[in-house]
């Protein structure tokens, strides 16, 4: 045992000893250098430091030149900023189908809150299916002057973001912005959208569900898409040179065309109208309503200068001032209009007559002067608030106003075009062949305006035409209202069977009128009661 302990007390003195040797001996190295630098001249030795800082300086120079990763060029940041703009004003656009859901839930009755909320909640989600599948090749597709035929389900070639002569693909049409393919779909995505909402309100309180939503899904995959080939997808009216930057007339209109052809072969409401008077049916939540307005504005910042479709600031700054003028003036417009001719400030026409102002600037908002949209908005504020009158003495029974804001409004924001353009060379963004011809009142004669004339004609037919085609064989197979008893319960027991206001107190059931004899497109029979 005694002899093992020796042997271990042996093994570790080793290491230890080999250390110190090696230490010993790189003491050794360093004295023999301090000892060369001593030996040097004092001139010599002061050199040393300064040597060191010259390979210091060599060693980071070497490594400086070694090539660093390629960054991003002026190029690719463009279309990242571009694209970034693009699906933000896409964002504030499809924010808008909310503004929707509460102007037109605010609107109408609360019996029917749940069926409106319904039909514009989902009616995006089929716009998504509808256009993706056909509407989007129908209207962007490379094709003839009257529709296209190529891109559905996004299929085919794209180079996207390659843009003029660079591009190469079936979506030729949109060629002109530098964005991938996905940021154009999702923009125009909204747009399609819209244009299907619009008609919800005009039809509210007495429509059939599954009738709007077979409509919705016809008019967003054919009748917009094709009226819009012609448009934005360069067809016959864009060769003719028709303008319409951000949709009076491809979105706006088409959806007031849609909604007037099935309010008028829907009927009106139940007592809207008796022994030739016009009954007031008002909305159940103005607050709401407003709500939903002030929504809808916020998102016109997405639809006017986002159909730059690039982040410009010019163009865009300046298309959000006038948007923003129009929708102002047409709500004080509106204001007054009422308060002298109807005796109040009614809510409402205060509520149309901003949007009415917003959807009138819409065509012409990058071709215009800050002061010509005040007029814009000053003439639609005025329009709307006599277009509801208009369409009540001709028993056209419209819950929201829709048509009156979006119909009237975008036709003539469309005509104003024709009016008010300043020209090509005014603005930036607005040179030879990127916009309308000047206006009749920037001396540029009425050729602009007969072209938008001819527009405006040529679109409403068609989509008169393919809407009456629709609401009639919707209601030759599947009747388009409801019933009398639904109508009178209210649309959220009848077509969903649940309630907006659960436990609340609810609206009185009678209001003293009598109802009409027989309301056009009613599905089924029944005895009519005799008062609400």
């Amino acid at each position: 045992m005694l002899k093992h302990r020796k042997k271990s007390k042996a093994k570790n003195r080793r290491p230890s000893a080999s250390w110190n040797a090696r230490t010993t001996q790189s003491n050794s190295i360093v004295n023999q250098i301090f000892w060369v630098i001593r030996r040097l001249s004092p001139s010599w030795q002061a050199c040393i430091p300064l040597a060191c800082l010259i390979v210091l300086g060599w060693s980071y120079v070497a490594v400086a030149q070694t090539p660093a990763p390629a960054g991003p060029t002026t190029a690719e940041l463009k279309v990242a900023l571009d694209t970034l703009w693009v699906a933000i004003a896409a964002f504030l656009v499809i924010f808008m189908n909310a503004g929707f859901c509460m102007l037109e839930t605010g609107l109408c009755r609360q019996k029917n809150a749940v069926n409106v909320l319904a039909k514009n909640l989902i009616v995006f989600a089929l716009a998504t299916v509808a256009f993706w599948a056909i509407g989007f090749g129908f209207m962007f597709g490379d094709g003839n002057d009257f529709i296209g035929l190529n891109g559905f389900f996004l299929q085919g070639a794209d180079n996207s973001p390659a843009t003029g002569d660079a591009y190469k693909g079936v979506f030729s049409a949109l060629s002109w912005t530098g964005v991938p393919l996905s940021a154009k779909f999702l923009f125009q995505l909204a747009f399609a959208g819209t244009a299907a909402t619009i008609v919800s309100g005009a039809v509210a309180e007495r429509v059939k569900f599954v009738d709007f939503l077979i409509f919705s899904l016809l008019l967003v995959g054919i009748s917009y898409a094709l009226t819009g080939h012609w448009i934005w997808g360069g067809g016959w009216l864009a060769d003719r040179g028709f303008w319409d930057f951000a949709g009076s007339t491809v979105v706006h209109s088409v959806g007031g065309w849609a909604a007037l052809m099935g309010a008028a072969l829907l009927g009106p409401r139940l007592g809207k109208y008796q022994d030739g008077q016009t009954v007031a049916i008002p909305g159940h939540n103005m607050s709401i309503a407003t709500l939903g307005c002030l929504i809808l504005w916020l998102g016109w910042f997405g639809f006017n200068p986002g159909s730059v479709m690039a982040a410009d600031p010019d163009a865009i700054t300046h298309i959000a001032l006038t948007t923003n003028m129009a929708g102002a003036v047409g709500g004080i417009a509106a204001t007054i209009t009422a308060w002298l001719y109807l005796g109040k400030p009614d809510l409402s026409m205060v509520i149309n007559g901003i949007l009415a102002g917003l959807v009138a600037v819409t065509a012409p908002c990058a071709y215009i002067t800050i002061g010509s949209s005040f007029f814009i908005g000053l003439i639609a504020g005025v329009l709307v608030v006599f277009a509801v009158t208009l369409f009540d003495r001709i028993k056209i029974d419209d819950p929201v106003g829709a048509i009156s804001v979006h119909l009237v409004c975008g036709v003539w924001g469309t005509l104003a075009v024709g009016l008010f353009a300043v020209g090509p060379g005014v603005y930036p963004w607005y040179a030879e062949g990127l916009g309308p011809a000047r206006g009749l009142f920037a001396g540029g004669g009425i050729g602009q305006l007969i072209t938008q004339f001819l527009g405006v004609i040529s679109v409403g037919g068609m989509t008169v035409l393919l809407s009456t085609v629709f609401w009639l064989a919707l209601k030759a197979t599947l009747g388009i209202r409801v019933s009398r008893e639904e109508e009178i319960e209210g649309l959220d027991i009848g077509e969903h069977g649940m309630e907006a206001y659960s436990g609340f107190l609810k609206e009185a059931e009678a209001s003293g009128f009598t109802e009409p004899s027989s309301p056009k497109g009613m599905s089924q029979p029944g005895d009519l009661p005799t008062s609400l």
